[in-house]
């Protein structure tokens, strides 16, 4: 298990700051030790941040400096109720489901291991994405 099929690790391809003890660089290999044992986790820069995929469906990201989080819609108002947590509204709407995260809420390796653990839960319920296959022909 572990990390196989980890795209761009070791390397800075997002453009994000990573100096400092709250790089995102730092923040990224946090992620990753918190996924291992997940099963297959990848690991893709996009939109200025990283998304953390397993089975091919979004655990979690990294944008801005905050962690992103797919609780799933059934666990969105548990997640909005835990401290530092709000809506993602990356498109200027709140995206049921998805939430985001302050540094502060996952400043700790447990508080980050929770947070992921929901993002698993959450991706777990999600329905896996059409593989471009398996799509069928439009009339």
């Amino acid at each position: 298990m572990g990390l196989r099929g980890l795209r761009h690790a070791g390397r800075v391809e997002c453009g994000c700051a990573v100096t400092g003890p709250g790089s995102e660089l730092e923040a990224a290999a946090r992620v990753r030790a918190a996924l291992v044992g997940a099963g297959e986790v990848t690991e893709i820069a996009m939109f200025g941040g990283r998304k953390f995929s397993v089975g091919g469906t979004m655990v979690c990201g990294l944008v801005r400096g905050m962690l992103v989080v797919r609780v799933g819609p059934s666990g969105h108002d548990a997640a909005l109720s835990l401290p530092h947590a709000r809506p993602m509204d990356f498109t200027g709407r709140p995206m049921r489901g998805l939430v985001y995260v302050d540094p502060p809420g996952w400043a700790s390796d447990a508080d980050l291991h929770a947070w992921v653990t929901r993002g698993l839960a959450g991706a777990a319920a999600h329905p896996t994405p059409a593989r471009s296959g398996s799509r069928k022909p439009q009339a």
